[in-house]
């Protein structure tokens, strides 16, 4: 792990003169200012519904992809830089709006976005030729980071999927269905060139914009492109464009989400979010821990007679040596629904050892800490 000093002083990317384009006709090989080999770059953006991820009138950012010229790429290229502490790089370089951004629009639908921003960085940040330390003058180390993400979070915001589909009368639905042409149509008449649409079990949950570059990726001119050597997983007809069930735990500029509350009986499947003091503070996620700035976990609860066992990405939930724990392996416990409310023993009440801010996932426990937790359902 490596980090700098908030305030640090950090270097400048290198100054390129007539920089030149990636992928064109003229190469160079001075790959500081000439995005080589992964010159073709797409920025990718999620639609996340089960669970939802982000805004329920947004997409999200998955990530910034240096492919090469034909789509294939590489990954995870510098092992010495897979940082593991991407929130506090961030605020040390005083990029505390950015951060505040990427808790909002930038969602790991498990609800670690810190571990999902650690593998975009790891897996395609390392590979960006133009972002290494060499490149830089007066390097400060991991100042790259802020540079990756916020030429991420900048495209991004220049592609308000959402408004673009629903400009053209495309809108989500759980029985309306469009056509990849229809879609493509939407894409290219607000963007100017079409992208790359992907699908999962026949609904529409990404899209692909293509760019090259001219010269480096921290301060260089982005070119949109039509995409060269990808393919879709969409098919042509018949494709759906759910609408998210809500965004469970959406995050504000200060990093907390607002709470949902809870309501209905516990069946089915839903969220578990949590109440302290009479207030919403996040929700459990997937392994049972429980957060505050991340998205809630679909749990599913089956009942018989009176008795609970829930179930989550994870695996099977279960109390394990008095703390709430979801994974393989895990033996089921018995838990009651008291007013919508999760009980355990015959009691709503857990316990953590404090709220949880930031990224901290706290464990969650049956025997009394000092901070009381309950956690009311809401289905899905």
């Amino acid at each position: 792990m490596i980090l700098v000093l908030p305030g640090v002083f950090a270097g400048t990317s290198k100054v390129c003169t007539n920089p030149l384009t990636s992928c064109g006709s003229t190469t160079s090989s001075d790959t500081c200012c000439y995005n080589s080999p992964g010159g073709q770059f797409a920025l990718t953006q999620f639609w996340d519904t089960n669970p939802s991820t982000g805004p329920s009138d947004s997409w999200t950012v998955h990530g910034l992809w240096p492919d090469h010229c034909d789509g294939t790429y590489d990954q995870n290229c510098d092992s010495k830089r897979a940082y593991t502490n991407i929130t506090q790089i961030l605020k040390a370089f005083g990029k505390t709006s950015l951060l505040s951004y990427m808790n909002t629009y930038w969602k790991d639908y498990t609800g670690n976005d810190e571990s999902f921003w650690e593998h975009e960085w790891g897996k395609h940040g390392t590979c960006i030729s133009t972002l290494k330390p060499a490149c830089y003058t007066g390097y400060t180390p991991t100042q790259e980071v802020p540079d990756y993400f916020q030429k991420a979070v900048d495209l991004f915001k220049t592609r308000n999927t959402y408004q673009a589909l629903i400009n053209a009368g495309i809108t989500p639905s759980t029985t309306k269905t469009y056509t990849s042409a229809q879609i493509q149509a939407a894409l290219k008449a607000a963007f100017g060139v079409t992208a790359i649409i992907q699908c999962s079990s026949g609904a529409l949950d990404e899209v692909w914009y293509s760019y090259y570059v001219q010269g480096s990726v921290a301060t260089g001119t982005f070119i949109a492109t039509t995409p060269v050597g990808q393919s879709s997983s969409c098919a042509s007809t018949g494709i759906k464009w759910l609408p998210k069930s809500g965004s469970p735990a959406p995050t504000t500029t200060g990093g907390s989400p607002t709470p949902t509350g809870g309501s209905g009986t516990i069946s089915g499947s839903g969220y578990l979010n949590a109440v302290t003091s009479g207030s919403g503070k996040g929700c459990l996620i997937s392994a049972g821990t429980w957060y505050t700035t991340g998205t809630c976990a679909t749990f599913t609860a089956r009942v018989s007679g009176s008795s609970i066992t829930l179930t989550s990405s994870k695996g099977t939930c279960g109390i394990v040596s008095g703390v709430f724990t979801c994974g393989s392996g895990v033996a089921a416990s018995v838990f009651t629904d008291k007013s919508g409310t999760l009980a355990y023993s015959g009691s709503t009440t857990f316990y953590a050892t404090a709220v949880p801010g930031g990224s901290t996932q706290l464990p969650v426990y049956t025997a009394s800490k000092a901070v009381s937790v309950s956690f009311a359902w809401t289905n899905v």
